[in-house]
């Protein structure tokens, strides 16, 4: 897997995402190999909410070159030295007038910020402060050949992997960064290869909803078409993003708190990992804000690795593929797997023969030589499913009243639910 995740990395890096544009759509391309991606373009105008969908904003050229031809800047360098949706400008100027369209970070000299400014008019570029205290006295070319469609479109992408229910889990990510590791790529990436695995997974129970789109915007305009859907439907939903560095997973949870998502990442971090952070709701962050807006409160949280404000590379040159690893990502990816399995398995159980214990031994599932070694491990996990089977209780319930991890509970329910002791 980890070959596969760095080959994908390697061919998605180099494209200039935006809110709108042509590189979201060669973004698509690529991850429709590995996800059956249903691709919407939505027109620039069209109104979701309080907000309306942005001009298409692409770019062919950009530099700064100084008087004797010398390009100071080069977006085909590096696509994080265009302050993002800049209009087109094509002038010469002193050095007073550029500095003040220039955008560094002091206090990380060495570092490309990452810069936009999409709903208000304005052209700039972003190099490293130490780059920007060489430049000289001189008079400038300035050149950035991009364009603002108005009657361009957004472009999202969602696909829905049916179960035997119609109640639907959400995994949603975000396509709208230029080149970043794990504040961008990562995401996607964990999306797509999770979609695969649950693709294979036989007899799922939940319909599962991928949702690719441009961070704010584009779970806006997705709410405005299927809010009211989800707000029927939804059980659990998880934004993807900031999973690509290999420290210890954080994981904030929805406004509701208590939902199914908070209670399964939870127990899985509780019993799987030695080091983790939760956190409460706050309303900024990710997509998870408009999930969980008042009108919605949907239970959306988000599992990330090391969170995003938290780390010094966040939206700099430096979240790039040396910041990031692959061997992280693909346990990130096996780590979902195991909270959707608690999701799979979350059922309240019923004890069918709640009066005194069932004859275990007749079925085979009790020792018939009793001894101080018969007293194994499952039939205490069995002994607990049954006395906690009382229709109150679900998965999670009983792993934590039990205190017998969700991945020993699992095969023993399963062996009950067989012999017909246990029912969902």
């Amino acid at each position: 897997m980890r070959k596969e995740l760095e080959k994908y990395f390697d061919r998605l890096w180099p494209i200039n995402r935006s809110l709108t544009g042509d590189g979201n759509r060669e973004t698509l391309k690529i991850l429709s190999e590995l996800v059956d991606l249903n691709i919407i373009e939505v027109p620039s105008g069209t109104k979701c909410f309080d907000w309306n969908v942005p001009p298409e904003w692409n770019v062919k050229e950009a530099w700064i070159k100084d008087s004797k031809g010398n390009k100071v800047i080069d977006f085909s360098n590096n696509n994080l030295h265009l302050l993002g949706y800049s209009i087109p400008i094509y002038r010469k100027m002193g050095l007073s007038e550029l500095k003040e369209n220039i955008y560094t970070l002091p206090d990380q000299p060495d570092y490309i910020p990452y810069a936009t400014s999409y709903y208000k008019e304005k052209w700039g570029f972003c190099m490293a402060h130490n780059q920007f205290l060489k430049l000289e006295q001189d008079e400038y070319e300035v050149f950035i050949d991009s364009s603002l469609n108005p009657k361009g479109s957004m472009t999202v992408a969602d696909v829905v992997l049916k179960g035997s229910s119609e109640r639907e889990i959400l995994l949603s990510t975000y396509i709208c960064h230029p080149s970043m590791a794990s504040n961008e790529l990562s995401g996607p990436l964990v999306s797509a290869f999770i979609y695969n695995q649950l693709k294979k997974m036989p007899n799922r129970f939940y319909t599962y909803r991928f949702v690719f789109i441009p961070e704010t915007i584009g779970s806006i305009y997705y709410l405005s078409s299927h809010g009211e859907e989800l707000k029927q439907k939804l059980d659990a939903g998880l934004i993807i993003t900031c999973v690509g560095d290999a420290g210890n997973y954080t994981y904030k949870k929805s406004r509701q708190g208590n939902s199914l998502p908070d209670r399964s990442v939870e127990i899985v971090l509780k019993q799987t990992e030695d080091n983790y952070i939760i956190k409460d709701f706050c309303p900024m962050g990710s997509d998870e804000r408009q999930y969980c807006s008042p009108g919605f409160n949907l239970p959306v949280g988000s599992l990330m690795r090391t969170q995003y404000w938290e780390y010094p590379e966040y939206h700099t040159s430096r979240d790039n593929k040396d910041f990031i690893s692959f061997e992280a990502i693909e346990k990130t990816i096996l780590k979902y797997l195991e909270i959707i399995n608690v999701f799979e398995n979350n059922f309240h159980f019923k004890n069918t023969m709640p009066f005194c214990e069932p004859q275990l031994g007749k079925r085979g599932l009790y020792p018939t030589f009793s001894s101080k070694k018969s007293n194994t491990a499952f039939v205490s996990t069995m002994m607990w499913i049954l006395n906690l089977s009382d229709g109150t209780n679900d998965l999670i319930n009983i792993s934590e009243k039990s205190k017998i991890s969700i991945n020993d509970l699992i095969p023993v329910l399963n062996k009950l639910i067989e012999e017909g002791i246990i029912m969902r």
